[in-house]
């Protein structure tokens, strides 16, 4: 069996399903949720968060927010698509908005070393993918696939299975126990800039050069410098 048809088997049953329905439903609200609040900050002209400008999100935010007019977009985007998520015929399309916002904000909080994202940011890309899968049958007739591929494509929902689904659940929640422990390894291993000086001052003790890892931090917070260029420093003092 071609993998193709193979994954038609399987979202057919996932489908019919009643509880993984249910479950959807739980995760397209919490989706939405996290984007109609985000949005409405934008809209409402507001700064998305309390951070110095010396923070390499701060930085990024701080610019952001003096777009004008596209502060306000990405706002009312957001807001589009978490309202289009709420509404079961226009879900799909609120999914296929929602990710390319959510990839940019998870590769942004990972190249800035965000805390308030780094962990977010990542399961909501995983949740996002979730909802496009869910409805495959609907969109993979746009994809350079061989029609002949596609016999017996949609779910038959004439039927709805009660069975509780523990091992597709059980493989949801290794998929993100696997994601949170590499983000916190990554945390662990790495410095950060974290949010204010006070809390990346406190890593410092741990590190094998407290004094490096002190200079970072005013690299960051006192001196306003790019996450790269303190970063590039903390190496060089860190060699010594």
């Amino acid at each position: 069996m071609k993998p193709i048809s193979k994954f038609d088997r399987f979202h057919a049953e996932v489908r019919s399903n009643k509880w993984l329905g249910h479950f959807t439903i739980l995760v397209r609200i919490a989706l939405a949720y996290a984007f109609i609040f985000a949005g409405f900050i934008k809209v409402n002209g507001e700064r998305f968060t309390s951070l110095s400008n010396n923070h390499p999100m701060g930085h990024y935010l701080e610019a952001l927010f003096h777009t004008g007019y596209y502060y306000t977009f990405i706002g009312v985007l957001q807001m589009l698509a978490g309202v289009l998520l709420l509404i079961p015929r226009t879900a799909l399309l609120g999914a296929l908005i929602y990710f390319p916002v959510i990839l940019n904000i998870a590769v942004l909080s990972f190249a800035v070393r965000f805390d308030g994202s780094i962990l977010t940011s990542p399961l909501m890309v995983l949740a996002n993918l979730y909802l496009i899968c869910w409805d495959w049958h609907r969109i993979k007739f746009i994809l350079p696939f061989k029609k002949s591929a596609f016999k017996g494509v949609l779910p038959d929902f004439s039927t709805r299975s009660n069975k509780f689904p523990f091992r597709f659940l059980t493989g949801v929640f290794i998929v993100m126990a696997i994601v949170v422990a590499m983000v916190v390894t990554m945390n662990f291993k790495a410095i950060m800039p974290r949010n204010m000086i006070s809390d990346c001052e406190d890593q410092c003790p741990d590190s094998s050069n407290p004094e490096a890892c002190i200079a970072f931090c005013e690299c960051i917070h006192n001196e306003g410098n790019s996450l790269d260029d303190c970063l590039k420093r903390y190496g060089e003092d860190f060699s010594k």
